[in-house]
Protein backbone atom coordinates (compact mmCIF):
# COMPACT_ATOMS: atom_id res chain seq x y z
CA UNK A 1 0.00 0.00 0.00
CA UNK A 2 1.33 3.44 -0.95
CA UNK A 3 0.04 6.85 0.10
CA UNK A 4 1.41 9.98 -1.62
CA UNK A 5 1.36 13.27 0.29
CA UNK A 6 2.36 16.54 -1.39
CA UNK A 7 3.30 19.70 0.52
CA UNK A 8 2.51 17.94 3.77
CA UNK A 9 3.49 17.97 7.45
CA UNK A 10 4.76 15.43 9.98
CA UNK A 11 1.33 15.41 11.63
CA UNK A 12 -0.39 14.46 8.37
CA UNK A 13 2.20 11.72 7.78
CA UNK A 14 1.54 10.22 11.21
CA UNK A 15 -2.19 10.31 10.48
CA UNK A 16 -1.61 8.55 7.12
CA UNK A 17 0.42 5.83 8.88
CA UNK A 18 -2.41 5.14 11.32
CA UNK A 19 -5.05 5.12 8.58
CA UNK A 20 -2.90 2.91 6.37
CA UNK A 21 -2.32 0.33 9.10
CA UNK A 22 -6.07 0.16 9.75
CA UNK A 23 -6.78 -0.22 6.05
CA UNK A 24 -4.51 -3.25 5.69
CA UNK A 25 -5.67 -4.74 8.99
CA UNK A 26 -2.53 -4.23 11.12
CA UNK A 27 -3.39 -1.49 13.63
CA UNK A 28 -0.67 -2.50 16.10
CA UNK A 29 2.71 -0.90 15.46
CA UNK A 30 5.00 -3.75 16.58
CA UNK A 31 8.21 -2.06 15.41
CA UNK A 32 11.48 -2.55 17.31
CA UNK A 33 13.35 0.58 16.16
CA UNK A 34 13.41 3.55 13.82
CA UNK A 35 15.92 3.42 10.97
CA UNK A 36 16.66 6.81 9.43
CA UNK A 37 18.35 6.67 6.01
CA UNK A 38 19.92 9.91 4.78
CA UNK A 39 20.57 9.67 1.05
CA UNK A 40 19.98 11.18 -2.38
CA UNK A 41 17.66 10.16 -5.19
CA UNK A 42 20.40 8.23 -6.99
CA UNK A 43 21.09 5.89 -4.07
CA UNK A 44 17.64 5.82 -2.48
CA UNK A 45 16.33 2.74 -4.31
CA UNK A 46 19.20 0.45 -3.27
CA UNK A 47 19.14 1.72 0.32
CA UNK A 48 15.36 1.23 0.64
CA UNK A 49 15.61 -2.29 -0.78
CA UNK A 50 18.39 -3.21 1.65
CA UNK A 51 16.44 -1.78 4.59
CA UNK A 52 13.30 -3.63 3.49
CA UNK A 53 15.16 -6.94 3.37
CA UNK A 54 16.77 -6.26 6.76
CA UNK A 55 13.35 -5.43 8.25
CA UNK A 56 12.34 -9.09 7.97
CA UNK A 57 14.73 -9.69 10.85
CA UNK A 58 14.24 -6.29 12.51
CA UNK A 59 10.72 -4.88 11.89
CA UNK A 60 11.24 -1.15 11.91
CA UNK A 61 9.90 2.19 10.81
CA UNK A 62 12.22 3.36 8.05
CA UNK A 63 12.40 7.10 7.40
CA UNK A 64 14.21 7.91 4.14
CA UNK A 65 15.43 11.52 4.15
CA UNK A 66 16.10 12.86 0.65
CA UNK A 67 17.31 16.45 0.70
CA UNK A 68 16.46 18.60 -2.31
CA UNK A 69 18.65 21.65 -1.71
CA UNK A 70 17.79 24.88 -3.52
CA UNK A 71 19.71 25.38 -6.76
CA UNK A 72 18.71 29.02 -7.21
CA UNK A 73 17.36 31.88 -5.05
CA UNK A 74 13.90 31.18 -6.45
CA UNK A 75 14.08 27.55 -5.27
CA UNK A 76 14.75 28.66 -1.69
CA UNK A 77 11.22 29.99 -1.51
CA UNK A 78 9.86 26.58 -2.56
CA UNK A 79 10.12 25.13 0.94
CA UNK A 80 7.93 22.09 1.28
CA UNK A 81 7.79 18.46 2.37
CA UNK A 82 6.60 15.72 0.02
CA UNK A 83 6.15 12.23 1.42
CA UNK A 84 5.37 8.71 0.28
CA UNK A 85 4.08 6.28 2.90
CA UNK A 86 4.58 2.56 2.20
CA UNK A 87 2.92 -0.18 4.21
CA UNK A 88 2.36 -3.91 3.92
CA UNK A 89 4.12 -5.74 1.08
CA UNK A 90 5.54 -2.46 -0.22
CA UNK A 91 7.58 -1.97 2.98
CA UNK A 92 8.96 -5.42 3.85
CA UNK A 93 8.13 -6.37 7.43
CA UNK A 94 7.92 -2.79 8.64
CA UNK A 95 6.75 0.55 7.32
CA UNK A 96 8.62 3.05 5.15
CA UNK A 97 8.23 6.79 4.72
CA UNK A 98 10.09 8.66 1.99
CA UNK A 99 10.62 12.28 2.97
CA UNK A 100 11.63 14.68 0.21
CA UNK A 101 12.69 17.97 1.76
CA UNK A 102 12.72 20.96 -0.59
CA UNK A 103 14.36 24.34 -0.19
CA UNK A 104 15.36 25.60 3.25
CA UNK A 105 13.61 22.64 4.88
CA UNK A 106 16.49 20.44 3.72
CA UNK A 107 18.66 22.15 6.33
CA UNK A 108 16.19 21.35 9.11
CA UNK A 109 15.62 17.65 8.49
CA UNK A 110 15.70 16.88 12.22
CA UNK A 111 12.56 18.98 12.78
CA UNK A 112 10.71 16.75 10.31
CA UNK A 113 12.13 13.43 11.51
CA UNK A 114 11.72 13.99 15.26
CA UNK A 115 7.87 13.81 15.33
CA UNK A 116 7.99 10.61 13.24
CA UNK A 117 10.28 8.60 15.53
CA UNK A 118 8.69 5.64 17.28
CA UNK A 119 8.22 6.43 20.99
CA UNK A 120 10.51 4.58 23.42
CA UNK A 121 12.33 2.77 20.59
CA UNK A 122 16.02 2.97 19.58
CA UNK A 123 17.02 5.14 16.64
CA UNK A 124 19.65 4.17 14.06
CA UNK A 125 20.84 6.59 11.36
CA UNK A 126 22.49 5.26 8.20
CA UNK A 127 24.29 7.30 5.55
CA UNK A 128 24.71 4.92 2.55
CA UNK A 129 27.14 7.24 0.75
CA UNK A 130 28.12 10.69 1.98
CA UNK A 131 28.23 11.10 5.75
CA UNK A 132 28.85 14.26 7.79
CA UNK A 133 32.38 14.82 9.18
CA UNK A 134 31.22 14.04 12.74
CA UNK A 135 28.06 11.89 12.56
CA UNK A 136 27.30 12.21 16.29
CA UNK A 137 27.14 16.01 16.02
CA UNK A 138 24.94 16.02 12.94
CA UNK A 139 21.37 17.11 13.79
CA UNK A 140 20.02 13.73 12.67
CA UNK A 141 22.95 11.74 14.05
CA UNK A 142 22.45 13.28 17.48
CA UNK A 143 19.01 11.62 17.65
CA UNK A 144 20.49 8.12 17.28
CA UNK A 145 22.01 5.48 19.53
CA UNK A 146 23.77 3.97 16.51
CA UNK A 147 25.24 5.74 13.46
CA UNK A 148 26.25 3.75 10.36
CA UNK A 149 28.52 5.01 7.57
CA UNK A 150 30.19 3.23 4.64
CA UNK A 151 33.74 4.18 3.67
CA UNK A 152 33.60 1.72 0.76
CA UNK A 153 30.95 3.82 -1.02
CA UNK A 154 32.98 7.04 -1.34
CA UNK A 155 35.66 8.05 -3.84
CA UNK A 156 38.54 8.18 -1.33
CA UNK A 157 37.92 5.40 1.22
CA UNK A 158 41.14 5.78 3.21
CA UNK A 159 40.63 9.51 3.61
CA UNK A 160 37.09 8.71 4.77
CA UNK A 161 38.48 6.35 7.43
CA UNK A 162 40.75 9.13 8.67
CA UNK A 163 37.70 11.41 9.00
CA UNK A 164 35.80 8.66 10.83
CA UNK A 165 38.68 8.32 13.29
CA UNK A 166 38.89 12.09 13.90
CA UNK A 167 35.14 12.41 14.49
CA UNK A 168 34.50 9.11 16.25
CA UNK A 169 31.97 8.95 19.08
CA UNK A 170 30.67 5.79 20.85
CA UNK A 171 27.83 4.42 18.73
CA UNK A 172 29.57 5.06 15.40
CA UNK A 173 30.30 2.15 13.07
CA UNK A 174 31.08 1.60 9.40
CA UNK A 175 30.00 -1.13 6.98
CA UNK A 176 33.63 -1.52 5.93
CA UNK A 177 34.13 -2.98 9.43
CA UNK A 178 30.94 -5.06 9.29
CA UNK A 179 32.20 -6.77 6.12
CA UNK A 180 35.06 -8.19 8.19
CA UNK A 181 32.95 -10.11 10.71
CA UNK A 182 33.30 -13.53 9.00
CA UNK A 183 37.03 -12.97 8.47
CA UNK A 184 37.62 -11.98 12.09
CA UNK A 185 35.57 -14.92 13.37
CA UNK A 186 37.49 -17.45 11.27
CA UNK A 187 40.87 -15.96 12.13
CA UNK A 188 40.07 -15.94 15.85
CA UNK A 189 38.94 -19.59 15.65
CA UNK A 190 42.09 -20.53 13.72
CA UNK A 191 44.32 -18.92 16.35
CA UNK A 192 42.43 -20.74 19.12
CA UNK A 193 43.21 -24.03 17.38
CA UNK A 194 46.83 -23.26 16.51
CA UNK A 195 47.72 -21.76 19.92
CA UNK A 196 50.97 -20.29 18.69
CA UNK A 197 52.61 -16.88 18.68
CA UNK A 198 51.89 -14.67 15.66
CA UNK A 199 55.03 -12.95 14.36
CA UNK A 200 53.60 -10.91 11.47
CA UNK A 201 50.60 -10.71 9.14
CA UNK A 202 49.84 -10.12 5.47
CA UNK A 203 46.50 -8.77 4.18
CA UNK A 204 45.77 -9.09 0.45
CA UNK A 205 43.00 -7.02 -1.13
CA UNK A 206 42.04 -4.69 -3.93
CA UNK A 207 43.69 -1.27 -3.78
CA UNK A 208 42.38 1.35 -1.35
CA UNK A 209 40.02 -1.11 0.31
CA UNK A 210 38.83 0.24 3.68
CA UNK A 211 37.99 -3.23 5.04
CA UNK A 212 41.54 -4.41 4.39
CA UNK A 213 42.85 -1.27 6.09
CA UNK A 214 40.70 -1.90 9.17
CA UNK A 215 41.69 -5.58 9.24
CA UNK A 216 45.38 -4.62 9.21
CA UNK A 217 44.79 -2.12 12.01
CA UNK A 218 42.88 -4.78 13.98
CA UNK A 219 45.88 -7.12 13.80
CA UNK A 220 48.11 -4.32 15.08
CA UNK A 221 45.67 -3.45 17.88
CA UNK A 222 45.10 -7.04 19.04
CA UNK A 223 48.39 -8.77 18.22
CA UNK A 224 50.89 -5.91 18.12
CA UNK A 225 52.63 -7.34 15.04
CA UNK A 226 53.78 -5.71 11.78
CA UNK A 227 51.33 -6.04 8.89
CA UNK A 228 52.13 -6.05 5.19
CA UNK A 229 49.41 -5.02 2.73
CA UNK A 230 49.48 -6.58 -0.75
CA UNK A 231 47.33 -5.31 -3.64
CA UNK A 232 45.38 -7.92 -5.66
CA UNK A 233 42.54 -7.81 -8.17
CA UNK A 234 39.94 -8.27 -5.42
CA UNK A 235 37.06 -8.33 -4.77
CA UNK A 236 37.41 -6.86 -1.29
CA UNK A 237 39.80 -8.90 0.92
CA UNK A 238 41.16 -11.94 -0.96
CA UNK A 239 43.63 -13.51 1.49
CA UNK A 240 45.16 -13.26 4.96
CA UNK A 241 48.40 -14.88 6.08
CA UNK A 242 49.50 -15.04 9.71
CA UNK A 243 53.14 -15.99 10.07
CA UNK A 244 53.68 -17.89 13.32
CA UNK A 245 56.48 -19.72 15.07
CA UNK A 246 54.98 -23.03 13.86
CA UNK A 247 54.25 -22.06 10.26
CA UNK A 248 51.72 -20.01 8.35
CA UNK A 249 47.97 -19.75 9.00
CA UNK A 250 46.41 -18.89 5.65
CA UNK A 251 42.86 -18.02 4.55
CA UNK A 252 42.56 -17.63 0.79
CA UNK A 253 39.44 -16.43 -1.07
CA UNK A 254 40.51 -15.31 -4.55
CA UNK A 255 36.93 -15.27 -5.90
CA UNK A 256 33.49 -16.69 -5.28
CA UNK A 257 31.84 -17.67 -1.97
CA UNK A 258 34.38 -20.30 -0.91
CA UNK A 259 37.64 -19.87 1.02
CA UNK A 260 40.41 -22.30 1.96
CA UNK A 261 41.89 -22.40 5.44
CA UNK A 262 45.35 -23.78 6.12
CA UNK A 263 46.68 -24.33 9.68
CA UNK A 264 50.10 -25.90 10.36
CA UNK A 265 49.80 -29.56 11.25
CA UNK A 266 46.13 -29.81 10.20
CA UNK A 267 44.44 -30.77 6.93
CA UNK A 268 43.25 -27.92 4.71
CA UNK A 269 39.57 -26.99 4.95
CA UNK A 270 37.02 -25.38 2.68
CA UNK A 271 34.91 -22.63 4.28
CA UNK A 272 31.89 -20.60 3.20
CA UNK A 273 33.01 -16.96 2.97
CA UNK A 274 30.87 -15.02 0.52
CA UNK A 275 30.77 -11.29 -0.09
CA UNK A 276 27.62 -10.33 1.81
CA UNK A 277 24.86 -8.04 0.58
CA UNK A 278 24.16 -4.61 2.03
CA UNK A 279 20.93 -5.96 3.55
CA UNK A 280 22.89 -8.62 5.43
CA UNK A 281 25.35 -6.02 6.69
CA UNK A 282 22.59 -3.70 7.90
CA UNK A 283 20.77 -6.59 9.58
CA UNK A 284 23.96 -7.45 11.48
CA UNK A 285 24.43 -3.87 12.64
CA UNK A 286 20.83 -3.64 13.85
CA UNK A 287 21.40 -6.62 16.17
CA UNK A 288 23.53 -4.50 18.49
CA UNK A 289 23.07 -0.95 19.70
CA UNK A 290 25.97 -0.76 22.15
CA UNK A 291 29.32 0.87 21.23
CA UNK A 292 31.62 -1.34 19.16
CA UNK A 293 34.87 -1.13 21.10
CA UNK A 294 36.76 -3.41 18.70
CA UNK A 295 35.92 -1.09 15.80
CA UNK A 296 37.00 1.95 17.80
CA UNK A 297 40.32 0.31 18.69
CA UNK A 298 41.03 -0.67 15.08
CA UNK A 299 40.01 2.74 13.78
CA UNK A 300 42.46 4.53 16.08
CA UNK A 301 45.42 2.13 15.71
CA UNK A 302 48.27 2.90 13.33
CA UNK A 303 49.56 0.05 11.18
CA UNK A 304 52.96 -1.29 12.19
CA UNK A 305 54.98 -1.52 8.99
CA UNK A 306 57.17 -4.58 8.44
CA UNK A 307 60.94 -4.02 8.44
CA UNK A 308 62.43 -3.27 5.01
CA UNK A 309 63.67 -6.27 3.13
CA UNK A 310 67.43 -6.52 2.66
CA UNK A 311 68.51 -6.24 -0.95
CA UNK A 312 70.40 -9.23 -2.30
CA UNK A 313 74.08 -8.59 -2.95
CA UNK A 314 75.09 -8.32 -6.58
CA UNK A 315 76.89 -11.36 -7.97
Amino acid sequence: MKIDLTDTTAGKINKALVQGRRAIGTPAVGMVLTLVIVTDEENAYDAIKAAGDASREHPSRTLVVIKRHARSPRDRHDTRLDAEVRLGSDAGAGETVLLRLHGELADRADSVVLPLLLPDAPVVVWWPVDAPPVPARDPLGSLAQRRITDAYAVEEPLRELAARADGYEPGDTDLAWTRLTPWRSMLAAALDQARTEVLSAVVESEAENPSAELLARWFCARLGVPVEQVVTAGPVVTAVRLRTADGEIHIDRPEGPVARLSIPGQPNRVLALKVRTTAELIAEELRRLDPDEAYAAALHTAIIAPPPRAESEAG
